[in-house]
């Protein structure tokens, strides 16, 4: 070992303080990590380093041997903790290996006597640095590869007689399949798509809007015309051939900084037309006369009597016999005439239906409707969103049925009344806070059941004063008779939530063809924990297996967690709990933070407890499953899932200064479902955030977002892919495929291509269904948060998708209606 004949220069002083604050700040960070229980690969490195910078202070050759065998030592380690994932080593050796090229590049810099021995040394440990990342870019260990078994074959000519051509609701079917049999594209000529036409709505975030403003519509198309609504649910009529505007009808909503949401998914279609043969629905007397209660009955017929008296008729003649229903932020729906845009003056009052009737609380914003309603060939289902987490005194999340003619009621559901169907009386309202069904419902026509997928009652993160009445259809599937509103049956897919973990999607119908070779009606119900619950659509049975399993215990003073909790055997949730080998960063110094975060929270699993201390949640609040839903391709039987892998951290706040148990006058809500939110009423407020580091980057490695297929016949996942890149999200626009959050859902075409945008980098991408090849990718000029959808016109088939963006998942705002096409 030689001594330095004078001071290190420049570069050497450089290095030295890059390699001693490394150390330093490892050292004490490992330390406090493995206090509480983390790894201790930190402070030993850190250790090391220290020595390292000793030798390199020397100009000793022993340092670069000493730092060839850190780096080695960190890629056995990295290999050790995660396999060859190569967004999970990256963070762990990022930083090692550039400082290591920058002391091989100017070796004569920081060496007084360069030795051969120490530069080799050096050389192999970046050679096999390198050589392991490129390995572990090739093979990623998240994907499955597989392939689907079979083709299409040739499926019966309009068997849920829709027309080929069309996109009538929201899912294209009531059964919420998103699947198309149209053809022209194919995964051999998807790459010639261009854009057809583009729409701009004008509809912009203004001051008055909350945080929470995005575009989520799933357009829809009938005969020459495409129907959507914008954030402010402003309705246009589009021509389907060119995107040229034909008649557009403004609400007038009143936005405020308090609303929830600012959102509209989309728009539902009538053709009384073609149900004017049928059986007229029930009266509102009729429906409410099998209620127990006699006031029910005696409001029902009261107001039948008002809309007789009103002239409404029973069957409009030549006028508005083709309808489109706008559900509206305020808690209204408007009947408009699908060729006009008129509204449809038979209709509640003038074409406007005001859902506030008979609600406990009608401060707008509270009550919002914002998925289409299910029709029927008698009647409009109607429910909505109640604001989260702002007080125990709420709007109902009542389930309605009304008229599909007249907007005049017919039943009710109200999820926690003690008789849901019991209709308020004179001076009577809907319950407090009932749970409530914000995600679009389905409708099986055949059975004449509408299946909604429900929520918890709010506040969603304190369970300790709900009653047995407010649990019994909280979060889980609700069956109903659509003509009736009457129970069919319920499945519960949470027990006494307090996770937010409501149904967040559209459930999706189906007839399944089973290993022995029976056919079973099923509903598939995706769920924020990542299970899919595959049910009898006729009772509710489970079809796949969904054991109840032991959960983590302890909740909160004054409440209780279930004991169990059913876990579907068809799932995408994790299948080993998070470790601090899980968390992530884009270099070591981030990670190390955000292990130590990791180590604080409390985390026992899956349905860990809201908690004090604060709890991590995975799956997360936002869900392994949000709004999009499956897209089913029912010919082949396979289904196309987006699973989404984001924790997010719950920490409860007593009450105390600055935390009022009840609000001020005139307090309003928050105007977003993140941060903090007051839980008025109930013993804690309760800040709801992504996990995520001092950088704003997620602590849990990627992906974050996938796209698979499932076999329907076997339940088995065939393929799974990373899906999204962090172009629209890092400092830098880079293209790195690391699988991104995703808020929207797929749909599926018989020409053997899934179309998708929802990802936080803004393209509409296509992929090839047999085995989730990409094929083709477009660039966007905003956010596409939305679901696709696909029509024809004369033959040419269009893709169109919304790219308006997403206020709170951070996507760039637009007012972007696009449609691609293969050219003529």
């Amino acid at each position: 070992m030689t001594s330095p004949s004078k001071r290190p220069g420049v570069i050497g002083v450089i290095s030295l303080l890059f390699a001693l604050l490394t150390a330093v700040y490892l050292v004490i960070g490992g330390a406090w990590l493995l206090s509480l229980g983390g790894s201790p690969y930190y402070v030993v490195t850190g250790v090391a380093l220290l020595v390292f910078a000793w030798l390199l202070w020397r100009a000793s050759a022993s340092a670069f041997v000493l730092y060839a065998l850190v780096l080695i030592g960190t890629v056995f380690w990295a290999l050790w903790e995660s396999g060859p994932d190569f967004w999970a080593l990256a963070p762990r050796v990022d930083v090692l290996v550039v400082f290591g090229v920058w002391l091989l590049l100017l070796t004569r810099w920081h060496l007084q006597r360069p030795s051969q021995f120490a530069v080799v040394s050096l050389v192999i440990a970046l050679v096999v640095s390198g050589g392991v990342l490129v390995y572990a870019h090739f093979n990623d260990p998240q994907q499955i590869n597989g392939t689907l078994a079979g083709s299409r074959g040739t499926p019966a000519p309009n068997p849920d007689g829709i027309q080929p051509s069309e996109w009538p609701s929201y899912g294209r079917d009531e059964q919420g399949t998103r699947y198309s049999p149209l053809q022209q594209i194919t995964p051999a000529n998807v790459k010639n798509l261009q854009i057809a036409w583009t729409f701009r709505t004008g509809d912009m975030k203004g001051p008055n809007d909350p945080v929470e403003i995005t575009n989520e519509v799933t357009p829809i198309k009938i005969g020459d015309l495409v129907y959507l609504c914008s954030p402010h649910q402003i309705l246009f009529a589009l021509d389907a051939k060119t995107g040229e505007l034909k008649w557009k009808f403004d609400p007038g909503l009143k936005a405020d900084p308090s609303f929830q949401h600012v959102t509209c998914r989309g728009v539902s279609y009538i053709d009384l037309s073609a149900s004017a043969s049928d059986a007229a629905a029930p009266s509102g007397a009729e429906a409410a006369s099998s209620s127990s209660d006699p006031a029910s009955a005696t409001q029902a017929a009261a107001l039948a009597s008002d809309a007789t008296a009103a002239g409404t008729p029973s069957a409009p003649n030549g006028t508005c016999t083709r309808r489109i229903l706008l559900p509206v932020n305020d808690g209204h729906l408007y009947a408009l005439d699908a060729l006009t845009g008129e509204r449809c003056t038979g209709f509640g009052n003038n074409g406007d239906l005001d859902l506030q009737h008979a609600m406990p609380v009608t401060t707008p914003g509270m009550y919002e409707p914002t998925s289409p309603p299910v029709v029927t060939k008698k009647l409009i289902v109607v429910a909505g969103a109640v604001e989260d987490n702002f007080s125990n005194r709420e709007p109902s999340g009542v389930i309605r049925g009304f008229d599909v003619r007249t907007g005049q009621l017919v039943w009710a559901f109200d999820p926690g009344a003690a008789d849901p169907n019991k209709i308020p009386g004179p001076g009577e309202h809907y319950t407090w806070n009932s749970p409530n069904s914000w995600a679009p419902a389905a409708y099986d026509a055949k059975l004449d059941i509408v299946y909604l997928p429900m929520g918890v009652k709010t506040p969603d993160i304190w369970g300790g004063d709900r009653t047995p009445d407010m649990e019994r259809y909280a979060t889980g599937l609700l069956a109903l008779h659509a003509s009736t509103g009457k129970l069919a049956w319920f499945y519960p897919t949470v027990h006494h939530d307090l996770w937010d973990m409501d149904q967040p999607s559209q459930p999706t119908l189906a007839d399944i063809t089973d290993k022995d070779g029976k056919t079973v009606g099923v509903v598939y119900a995706p769920t924020k924990t990542g299970n899919l619950f595959v049910l009898d659509r006729r009772t509710g049975a489970l079809v796949v297996p969904a054991p109840e399993m032991p959960v983590p215990q302890g909740a909160a003073p004054g409440d209780h967690v279930s004991p169990t909790q059913p876990f579907s055997q068809l799932t995408f949730r994790p299948l080993k709990n998070l470790t601090d080998a899980d968390m992530w960063g884009a270099t070591m110094y981030d990670q190390l933070v955000c292990r130590v975060m990791f180590h604080r929270l409390r985390y026992e699993g899956t349905f860990t407890p809201p908690s004090l201390q604060g709890t991590l949640v995975f799956p997360g609040n936002l869900g392994m499953f949000e709004w999009g839903g499956l897209a089913l391709d029912t010919d082949r039987q396979i289904a196309v899932a987006n699973p989404i892998a984001l924790p997010f951290v719950s920490r409860l706040i007593a009450r105390g200064p600055g935390n009022p148990m009840e609000p001020q006058a005139g307090a309003k809500g928050s105007g977003t479902e993140v941060g903090i939110q007051p839980q008025y009423g109930v013993p804690y407020g309760v800040t709801l955030n992504a996990f995520m580091s001092p950088l704003r980057l997620p602590c849990k490695q990627p992906a974050w977002g996938y796209i698979s297929a499932i076999d329907l016949k076997t339940n088995q996942i065939v393929w799974k892919k990373r899906i999204g890149t962090v172009r629209d999200s890092s400092p830098i626009p880079l293209p790195f495929r690391m699988g991104m959050p995703m808020l929207g859902g797929p749909i599926v075409t018989a020409g053997g291509v899934i179309f998708i945008g929802a990802t936080a980098d803004y393209y509409l991408r296509a992929f090839d269904v047999n085995d989730g090849k990409l094929l083709w990718q477009a660039r966007l000029p905003a956010g596409a948060q939305a679901t696709p959808m696909t029509y024809s016109v004369n033959g040419r088939q269009f893709v169109v998708i919304a790219a308006g963006g997403h206020g709170s998942f951070g996507t760039k705002l637009g007012d972007y209606v696009i449609a691609y096409a293969l050219p003529q």
